[in-house]
Parts: C-alpha cells; sequence; structure tokens
C-alpha cells in the first residue's frame, strides 16, 4: 500500500499543474514530464503489473471479487492511455495552443477523477480480502517477490529512490511543504 502513497503524491502534482493550466497560470512542463514518467514506470509497469500478474489471477481463481478485479483491470488500462495522452502532450508547444492545453487538462483531469477512487477500492477491499485467499505463507512470499522485483527495476531502496524524485518535483512546485496545506 506504500505505493498508493506515492502515487497519490503524484495525482497532487497532476492536480498542481490541473490548476495551473485552468487558472492560465506558468504550468512546469517538465515536472508535469517527469511525473508521467514516473507514473508510467512505477505505477503501471510496475505496481499495476504486479496487481494484474500476482493478485488479479488468485482472485479470480478463488471466484472472489471477480468484477472489482474485472473493472480495476480496466481502469489500468485506460490509465495507461492517459498517460500516454498526457506524455504526448506535456510540451512547451501544449501551452501555445488552446485545444492542446485542453485535451491536456481533460486528461489530467479524467486521471486523477479515476485513480483517487481505484486506490481508495483496493486499499479498502480487494488488499484487505487478498489475506483470506492465500495462505500466510504465500503472502509472505509473494512479500519477498515484490521486494526483490522493485529492487531489480529501481535499485536497492528503490521505493525510497522513487519518493525522492517526486519530493524533488514537489519542491519545483511549490507544494511540498506540508504545513501550506493546514486551513487557518
Amino acid at each position: 500500500m506504500r505505493e498508493h502513497g506515492a502515487l497519490n503524491r503524484l495525482l497532487l502534482i497532476y492536480e498542481e499543474e490541473l490548476r495551473r493550466l485552468e487558472s492560465k497560470r506558468e504550468v512546469e512542463i517538465a515536472v508535469l514530464s517527469s511525473a508521467a514518467d514516473i507514473i508510467r514506470r512505477f505505477v503501471e509497469d510496475y505496481h499495476e503489473k504486479l496487481e494484474e500478474d500476482y493478485l488479479f489471477p488468485r482472485f479470480r481463481k478463488a471466484g472472489k471479487l471477480v468484477p472489482l478485479v474485472e473493472t480495476l483491470l480496466q481502469q489500468h488500462q485506460a490509465g495507461r492511455r492517459l498517460t500516454e495522452q498526457i506524455r504526448a502532450l506535456a510540451g512547451e508547444s501544449t501551452l501555445r495552443d488552446e485545444a492542446k492545453r485542453q485535451q491536456l487538462s481533460a486528461a489530467l483531469r479524467s486521471f486523477v477523477r479515476m485513480y483517487r477512487p481505484h486506490e481508495a477500492r483496493e486499499d479498502t477491499v480487494l488488499f484487505p480480502a487478498f489475506r483470506g485467499i492465500v495462505s500466510p505463507h504465500e503472502y509472505d512470499s509473494l512479500g519477498e517477490q515484490f521486494e526483490k522485483k522493485e529492487d531489480e527495476l529501481f535499485g536497492e531502496d528503490g521505493y525510497f529512490k522513487v519518493v525522492d524524485q517526486i519530493a524533488e518535483l514537489e519542491k519545483k512546485l511549490g507544494i511540498y511543504d506540508l504545513s501550506q496545506f493546514t486551513p487557518q
């Protein structure tokens, strides 16, 4: 579930860039592009791939939460399409073309709108139910496999390296300091 924390921080970056786009403020297009690249590598190619390869088949085999699993898979596929649109539109030429700005806004809005409930449903329904369909030994073994895969893809302590990259993007946007979000 810690990976969902990283995704949430990336969604905050998308929301800030969306706010800037829609209010005609300066958009940090390089930050947006980097965030989309992290989403592609860390969320889609790693986190979601693990869910698709290891979790979803076990739910199907057990006959548990199959409609939810199918919806989550459809959302992964839709998320990949949106990420591709965002990556394609995350360029300086988009900022000078109102139609492209609107396309980028729509893609960002759709991505955030889908992934907020997506990850909430995984955290509150799918992941808690997973312990009920695998043995404790299999659960622990999968955790070790996931850690190994993370190290292969991102190096030792890969998760923390990714979080550091996200923090740097937040700093560039001026949204890193958590205290700024506290109501007065």
